[in-house]
Formats: structure tokens, sequence, C-alpha cells
């Protein structure tokens, strides 16, 4: 009997609306699929991503009720690119919240990326409210992932748009890349703001495929998308994703040690390289653990969307 590897035909939602969550926040919120089914909940990544019609189709429509859900300031939610009141706990207790609101009592948790990390969050907070966790892309905000990617590691990788990146902080600055972009996109100038949004934004879609996709890289063009994706992204990372410690997540992988789990990591992530899946991997030894030989960070790579569809019909009957 053959696996499904291919994505799901494109859906609409049967439902959609936005949540308030707190006084400033109100998170955009959408189901499509089996309004009965097993609840399945989609984690974007960033943070500041925000989801997509395509996060629908790793699931079958059939069997799961598929929930997608804009982390505060991004996507659809409001205000866009809100900084105030936009820490992971916020964001744990808006999953929360959101539960409550549909009348969902366990589901299961996919996250990739930015998305893996607070499914990963999410879960040692409510291990009691997830019934498995789909895993893509590991980034567990440690400082080593973040100068990886933002000052030196990538760059020896992409030297060519690492350059683009650096060009519009002045030499000077350029020790501390994060905390020079940090102070100019949350500055005054709103010009400023908008150039660094841009160059921040256009640094890591061109290092999250294995072959550089110039059609994505327009996706900075969207001044709204491009300053919520970097000014909220830019503040976790300055500030130390607003953990109690460094290593919080590995320090409680054993309060979700029973959870089923499958981490799907692409070998050649130059985004979220493969020491964090294979650390967490080492820390949780009963996951399932699949490395795409092929793969760089995008989803949109072939062998890792086909294994993350495999991976959630395996839980689409839990």
């Amino acid at each position: 009997m053959s696996t499904k590897t291919e994505l799901y035909g494109e859906i609409t939602p049967f439902n959609d609306g936005f949540l308030k969550v707190s006084e400033i926040h109100s998170v955009y919120y959408e189901e499509s699929g089996n309004p009965k089914g097993n609840p399945v909940i989609f984690l974007h990544g960033g943070p500041g991503g925000g989801t997509s019609p395509r996060d629908r189709r790793y699931f079958d429509p059939a069997v799961y009720r598929i929930v997608l859900m804009d982390q505060r300031g991004a996507g659809k939610s409001k205000p866009a690119a809100e900084l105030r009141e936009n820490t992971p706990k916020h964001l744990i207790s808006d999953i929360e919240t959101l539960r409550n609101h549909l009348g969902i009592d366990k589901w299961v948790v996919f996250g990739g990326s930015w998305g893996s990390t607070l499914s990963l969050l999410y879960a040692e907070a409510h291990p009691d409210r997830v019934k498995a966790l789909i895993l893509r892309g590991i980034f567990t905000l440690r400082r080593k992932e973040i100068l990886w990617l933002y000052q030196e590691g990538a760059s020896f990788v992409y030297p060519d748009h690492y350059e683009e990146y650096i060009s519009v902080i002045p030499e000077v600055e350029r020790h501390d890349l994060v905390s020079a972009y940090y102070r100019r996109l949350t500055g005054p100038d709103k010009e400023e703001r908008l150039k660094c949004a841009r160059a921040w934004s256009k640094w890591e879609l061109a290092t999250s495929r294995l072959f550089i996709d110039e059609e994505l890289l327009s996706k900075v063009d969207n001044d709204e998308w491009a300053l919520q994706f970097a000014r909220i992204e830019c503040t976790y990372f300055v500030k130390g994703g607003f953990f109690d410690t460094e290593n919080q997540i590995f320090d409680n992988a054993y309060k979700i040690k029973h959870i089923p789990t499958t981490i799907v990591q692409g070998r050649y992530d130059m985004v979220c390289p493969m020491i964090s899946a294979w650390e967490l991997h080492k820390q949780l030894p009963n996951a399932e653990f699949f490395i795409i030989p092929d793969s760089g960070h995008s989803t949109k790579e072939v062998g890792t969307y086909r294994k993350l569809v495999e991976t959630a019909e395996k839980y689409k009957n839990l």
C-alpha cells in the first residue's frame, strides 16, 4: 500500500475570524478540512512570517480539522508588526486561548523553523494538550544559531548575498549586526526601517533554499510583510527570545519525552543548521528523526514537504 507524500489540493476555510487576545492584539485564525476531524494546529515561522493557503495542504482534509493562526503582529493579525506584548509567553497563551475558543481538547502540533521553537515551547508548557509533534527545521534560539546566520557562518556560503545584507549597516557597527539592525528597525526613521526590513528579510530568503528562488526574494517588495518579518524576528533575537535561559527548550525537553514526535531536517539547512535538530533528537531519543539529504530550509523543497505529508498521514488517526 503506497504512502501519501504529495500535498493535498487547495482548500478554503470553513471558518475564520479574529480573536481578541489583549487590549492591543487580535490574532487571525482559520479552520479548514473536516469540522469534526482530528485537530491539528499549524504554527508558522519567523517569528513574524505569517501563514499562507499552502500551509493547509499537508493534511488530509477529510480527516483533519486544520487550524492556522497568524501570531501576534504577523500575517493578518492586528496591529501589524506590533512589538508590544509580543513574546513567546504571549504566543503560548494565545494558542491556549484559541484552543479553548474552538472547543478542542487536544491537537497535533505542526511547526517549522520558528514554528518548531514555538511548538516545543507550547508542548513543554501544556504537554497534556498535545497529541503529537511534527517538527521541521529545528530552531532553539540559542546564541550560536543566531550568530551562524546573522553574523558569521552562512556568510561563507552566500558571500554575495551577505554583502548586500551588511551594506545597510555602517562598517563600524558590523561587529554586532543583529543589534545594529534592531536599532534601525525600531528607530524613528520610517525610510530606514523599511530599507533595513527589506535587507534583513532578503538575506534570510536567499539562504533558505538550495537553489536561490528569485521569485521568493521579491516577497520583500511587500512593505508590510517585510516590516512584520524583520521587526518581530530581530526583536526576538536581540532579546534572546525572551527565554528564561538560553537552553530553555533543552532543559525542559524531559516534559515531552512521552509525546509522539517526528523531526524532519534538511541536511543543508543554512537558516537552521542541522546541529540543533541533532541535539534535540538526543534529548528526545524516542522521536523519529529524518534527515533529508537534498534539502535546505524551505518546505518547498521536495524531499522535505513529502516527508511532512507522510508524517501527517501517520498521525491523522490519533
